[in-house]
């Protein structure tokens, strides 16, 4: 236990959040390790649920383990230390009374709080005294202690005040001296008053006890003793009970440490404006806009990492380290659910058991041992690790840079196959080469603003960084000459190596910022796009309702005319009606047939958002004259303008067809006195003219007569395939009516 919580320590101090644990801290109403013990995503749920309300502040309590463990061998309790229990079930009585959001509710409503246990509540006042009133001989000894203590007061002020005493006094006032009650005097009092000495003042005065209140001291010191005694019954009393509920109360305190682990969180992140992040099950780091608590005023990191290996090459003094140290401080503060500032919306961090930071300097004169030796042994404890994000900054360090590249090369390809992650900082530019064919590696180089001479503290993904060491050594105030000399050491063809290196960082940069603004504007005409897409449908839509509601209402106007004529019989009124009907069927036909008419030359059409006119026709494909100019399309991408519709379409060729030619029809036919093969010539005829004139309703006039007729018609209306219904007029009239 005490070994991992110098781990966590250790890599709380490399990571540089001591400071920012020792302000969480701050908010835990009882010291404890931060580590949160049990399921994270339930705990997540609950900090989540206190996030949405206002609470109570819990009181401060100490540790209460040693007490628990009295408490097990039977001992008894002090009256503060059975207080300190009465205030975290107090605490959880507050909570219960609360409207809670669920699973709070749950969980706080299922703290069952004995009957005993309640009854020891109330011998408490809010100051953790005994409460007088519920014992008389207490009530009476206070009252008494009460009574002594002004009798003494009064008695000092008495003296105090003779004028015997006066020259003597150095004020008039009643002091408090080890908890006495004295007066401050000079040398030589005790010519005329005889008192003990309690102590002396800094200035050689005398703090003394007269002997005129010596009785009532030790009357005092009598109620005071009577007081502890019947204390003391009590804590036994209490002390009892608690050994009967010893379990609820070991409950009841973890439960308390639980609450206040939610709590300091939750007010730790209001207090500085941070959020929470719930590891996520898959490896990876993705951070948006995240800021190291321990940088005062600091930029914004967003990076994406979700590879093995994330190498960081670039200018020195660039915030390549504390790049490193962000990545590994948003795992562990995600792991321990501790918020911080980022945007969590955006914001993604893997769950890693193991967090370790390979960043100081590891050589030891005292144990013997080198930087890079030291380095070898830190490397040696990861091949016995499993799931792990590794830090290490400044990987080359104390070692030939060459050798060493192609060392660590191997070690980290091998260490990644055993599920650990690598960040690692770099300025050599070999080792980064060696690495940066690998898919899994993710190559970041940090800015340098060549204008302004000083590092951006920005990131680049995808690319190699300069060192910058010469422009580095210069602005910390090494001669120009110094650094001309370096430079010709340092060779003409490195020097262009570097600038090539700088250009291709640029030219990426500048790549990447027009792709992202091309992105942008792509996604602003996808988004209107979209809502011309949503516009279109609810037209549509509004044009199908309204068609709806027109077709509703004229079909039950009509149905209520049919329903007045069958009441009174009427030729007009029938003959009316179907007029109406043919018209109504024949506009969707002359809409549909303008809709679906092809395009033809000399069309005025819609190109993608350009106005046009169509030239020709080539199979599937057209040329159209747009702004001037000639060009070819794929007929697909062409739409007939909506002011096309309002100009006469050009003639077309004549081409030979076959017409139908209506002809006038009536709305009634006489049958009587027909023979059978002429009135069924003449209904066939009849109901030809109705079919084709649109008709919608006829009748048939047959007579009643012997019914010859009148079974005749049944028989053909039966079989013919375009008639939807007919019926017989009601009145034994000998008309039959027919609905086409």
């Amino acid at each position: 236990m005490r070994s991992q919580e110098k781990s966590e320590t250790s890599i709380v101090q490399k990571l540089d959040l001591d400071g920012y644990i020792g302000q969480f801290k701050h908010f835990l109403a009882r010291e404890k390790p931060i580590a949160l013990p049990g399921d994270i995503n339930q705990h997540h749920r609950y900090i989540q649920a206190l996030s949405s309300l206002q609470f109570p502040s819990p009181p401060n309590v100490s540790a209460l383990d040693k007490e628990l463990a009295r408490i097990h061998l039977q001992a008894v309790l002090g009256l503060d230390e059975i207080y300190a229990f009465v205030k975290i079930i107090g605490y959880f009585n507050t909570l219960r009374a609360q409207s809670l959001p669920e699973p709070l509710h749950a969980w706080i409503q299922a703290i069952e709080i004995p009957d005993e246990i309640r009854e020891v509540m109330t011998y408490f006042t809010h100051e953790g005294e005994l409460n007088a009133e519920r014992d008389p001989e207490l009530y009476s000894l206070e009252r008494a202690i009460k009574q002594n203590k002004s009798e003494i007061k009064e008695t000092l002020y008495k003296l105090a005040h003779t004028s015997k005493l006066q020259p003597y006094l150095v004020d008039t006032q009643v002091h408090f001296n080890g908890g006495e009650e004295t007066l401050l005097v000079r040398g030589g009092f005790n010519h005329v008053i005889k008192a003990s000495v309690v102590a002396r003042s800094t200035a050689g005065f005398f703090y003394i006890i007269p002997q005129s209140i010596t009785q009532l001291k030790e009357k005092e010191s009598a109620l005071l003793s009577n007081k502890e005694e019947i204390i003391y019954k009590y804590c036994q009393k209490i002390s009892t009970i608690f050994y009967t509920w010893e379990r609820f109360l070991a409950f009841i305190n973890k439960e308390y440490d639980r609450f206040d682990h939610y709590q300091a969180r939750v007010s730790f992140a209001r207090a500085y404006e941070y959020e929470f992040v719930l590891p996520s099950k898959k490896k990876g780091i993705r951070l948006f806009d995240f800021a190291h608590p321990a940088i005062e005023n600091p930029k914004p990191i967003s990076i994406d990492f979700s590879k093995r290996i994330m190498l960081v090459t670039g200018v020195n003094a660039g915030g390549k380290t504390m790049l490193l140290k962000s990545m590994l401080s948003a795992v562990y503060l995600s792991k321990h659910l501790l918020p911080f500032r980022c945007d969590a919306a955006k914001t993604e961090v893997g769950h890693y058991r193991h967090i370790e930071a390979v960043i100081d300097d590891p050589q030891s004169v005292k144990n013997d041992i080198s930087t890079f030796a030291g380095r070898m042994q830190e490397f040696a404890t990861l091949f016995s690790k499993e799931d792990a994000i590794v830090g290490v900054d400044e990987i080359e360090l104390g070692t030939d840079s060459d050798e060493a590249a192609s060392l660590f090369r191997v070690m980290l390809d091998a260490l990644a196959h055993k599920s650990i992650s690598f960040v690692v900082t770099t300025h050599h530019k070999r080792l980064a080469s060696l690495m940066a064919a690998d898919d899994e590696v993710e190559l970041i180089a940090a800015l340098y603003d060549e204008e302004r001479r000083v590092p951006t503290y920005t990131f680049l993904q995808g690319s190699i960084g300069k060192s910058y060491a010469f422009e580095t050594a210069q602005r910390y105030g090494i001669p120009a000459s110094i650094i001309t000399k370096a430079k010709e050491i340092y060779g003409e063809d490195k020097e262009n190596l570097n600038e090539l290196i700088e250009k291709s960082t640029t030219l990426e940069r500048e790549l990447r910022l027009k792709i992202a603004k091309a992105d942008e504007a792509l996604l602003a005409v996808e988004n209107m796009r979209e809502k011309l897409k949503d516009e279109e449908f609810r037209l549509q839509e509004s044009h199908r309702k309204a068609l709806a509601t027109l077709e509703n209402r004229y079909n039950a106007a009509t149905k209520k005319a049919r329903e007045a004529l069958k009441a009174k019989e009427s030729s007009e009124g029938r003959r009316l009606l179907n007029t109406a009907h043919q018209h109504t069927t024949l506009k969707p036909k002359e809409v549909a047939s303008v809709e679906e008419m092809p395009l033809q030359e000399g069309d005025k059409v819609k190109y993608r958002s350009h106005k046009a006119e169509l030239v020709s026709l080539h199979g599937s494909d057209a040329t159209i004259m747009v702004d001037g100019l000639k060009i070819r399309v794929p007929l697909s991408q062409l739409k007939r303008r909506g002011d096309a519709l309002l100009v006469a379409p050009k003639s077309k060729p004549k081409v030979s067809r076959v017409t139908v030619e209506k002809t006038g029809a009536a709305v009634s036919l006489k049958l009587l006195g027909m023979y059978a093969d002429e009135a069924l010539d003449a209904l066939d005829k009849f109901l030809s003219d109705a079919l084709v004139n649109g008709l919608y309703e006829v009748q048939i006039i047959h007579g009643t007569g012997g019914g010859v007729l009148s079974k005749l018609v049944g028989e053909y209306l039966n079989k013919h395939p375009k008639i939807a219904k007919f019926y017989k007029m009601p009145g034994n009239l000998g008309i039959t009516v027919v609905e086409l």
